[in-house]
């Protein structure tokens, strides 16, 4: 029983050194947002897959950015060179980037590490922009993905997806992690609620009133 103990209690202090540790200060949403939904997803994992649409209606529907950080888990085979080509997409045009990204969420059982790149050129070749056979020989792309991944480790990101409500208050708790998606839309509003006015929200200042001559006698 005590030996029980003991281990409770170690444990309890691994995982509020853990707490204390993780590093949230990028859970904000990007300058000019009141709120945002951040996610931390792998393009090959089946759950990312199922909360892609809940996640893209999310932002739509209030009209807030969606942020994506690559996070592809060592145990899943095509997701890295997934998240790779992505990265390439995105220095054609970030819409083109987030196309593929959904595009894969949506397409994951029709994709596997032989037939990734196959599947790519096919979707750069309808968005007519072809893929090189190299794309990639510096290694930069790689190293952004590895940059995201990094990222999420100083977060404590343990598992995908992992889903953030964030907004720009700077009072109470600036992000709530969704837990249960059911809450998604209730968790945005709140946050809507709660957030602070951005700069093109705030009332223009009055001119100041100009002040009359005094009459000459």
């Amino acid at each position: 029983m005590r030996n029980r103990l003991v281990a409770v209690t170690v444990l309890l202090f691994v995982l509020c050194g853990a707490m204390l540790a993780a590093d949230t200060s990028s859970l904000r949403p990007p300058k000019g947002a009141r709120v945002a939904i951040i996610v931390f997803e792998d393009m090959q994992c089946p759950d990312c897959g199922r909360a892609e649409p809940l996640l893209k209606e999310a932002s739509q529907r209030y009209k807030i950015p969606l942020i994506r950080y690559d996070f592809p888990l060592p145990m899943h085979n095509w997701a890295f060179e997934a998240h790779v080509i992505a990265r390439y997409f995105d220095t054609k045009s970030p819409q083109l980037g987030e196309e593929f990204r959904h595009w894969v969420l949506m397409n994951q059982r029709s994709i596997n590490k032989q037939n990734l790149r196959g599947m790519a050129d096919r979707f750069a070749e309808e968005h007519k922009t072809p893929l090189p056979a190299f794309l990639d020989t510096n290694g930069e792309l790689a190293n952004k993905v590895r940059a995201d991944f990094q990222l999420g480790q100083k977060v404590g990101i343990d598992h995908t997806p992992t889903i953030y409500v964030v907004s720009n208050t700077q009072r109470g708790t600036p992000f709530v992690e969704v837990v249960d998606r059911s809450q998604l839309f209730q968790l945005v509003e709140e946050m809507l609620k709660n957030s602070e006015p951005v700069a093109s929200e705030k009332p223009a200042a009055k001119p100041a009133a100009k002040k009359k001559a005094a009459s000459k006698k």
